[in-house]
């Protein structure tokens, strides 16, 4: 198996590395980081991330799998003193077979400098940064509101137990094919309505931010951001793509929920 390790940059995460290295190297384990069949990350939920975007031109060929060096998160499954049970199930199992795939957030931004394209495996974010940010939102190419408020998001299902979360949205299943938008602190007065509320859009329907012109705005793609003095449209939708998960042990969702914001 041709592989990569992504680290969290601390002394804990980089000795697993080694560790992980000294494991599988007399199996024929090759590290191979321009062409990988697995991508193993070892930190939390943002080395994932990380390494998400390194390898988004390899997501049809590539699984990720994750170890987690601090707070169980949803992207990283396994301990660390588990090491040596994954490597036997590695050494066991087929990769192809343990594999899930989960849908991602397709994006497109318009602006003064031109057109460019990402996916989000969380969500992507438009945010007011000197005012209060004024843009007209259309639903599938009809205008559904026209907004004023600090921001909106727009997360995938994986991403729904995020920065989603905080904002009052949904928490929605991974294998949802859908896309969710949900209001940053939207104005709602006598003058100025919103919905007040998060939308779920199936696959297929698309959502467009129109900014009004001449606003400095802050544009985040997970952990990515950037600011802008115009931009002209963004296009969010469910992507074509999606992220190749490798689950060696039975994975529930609702359990991981349950850990995370309950227990």
């Amino acid at each position: 198996m041709d592989y990569v390790i992504i680290t969290r940059d601390d002394d804990k995460s980089k000795r697993l590395a080694e560790r992980f290295h000294a494991l599988v190297k007399p199996h024929g384990f090759r590290v191979n980081a321009e062409q990988p069949e697995l991508v193993l990350t070892i930190g939390g939920d943002g080395t994932l991330l990380q390494a998400f975007h390194q390898y988004t031109d390899r997501l049809d060929s590539t699984g990720f799998l994750g170890i987690h060096t601090g707070h169980l998160g949803f992207y990283a499954d396994w301990h660390p003193e588990q090491m040596e049970h994954l490597v036997h199930l590695m050494l066991t199992e087929d990769l192809e077979e343990k594999v899930v795939s989960y849908p991602l957030v397709s994006i497109e931004l318009e602006t003064s400098s031109g057109s460019k394209k990402w996916l989000a495996l969380n969500e992507c974010t438009l945010k007011g940064i000197d005012h209060t940010m004024v843009a007209e939102i259309k639903l599938n190419d009809e205008l559904f509101v026209q907004f004023r408020g600090d921001g909106i998001c727009i997360s995938s299902p994986s991403g729904s137990t995020a920065y989603n979360k905080s904002l009052g949205g949904a928490i929605i299943h991974p294998s949802f094919e859908g896309i969710q938008i949900a209001e940053i602190a939207s104005i709602n007065n006598r003058v100025f309505r919103s919905l007040g509320s998060s939308i779920l859009l199936p696959e297929h329907h698309h959502c467009e931010i129109f900014p009004r012109a001449q606003q400095n705005l802050l544009f985040t793609v997970d952990q990515l951001s950037s600011t802008h003095h115009e931009i002209y449209k963004l296009r969010c939708a469910v992507a074509e793509e999606k992220i190749r998960f490798v689950r060696y042990l039975p994975f529930t969702f609702w359990n991981r929920v349950r850990e995370a914001f309950i227990e």
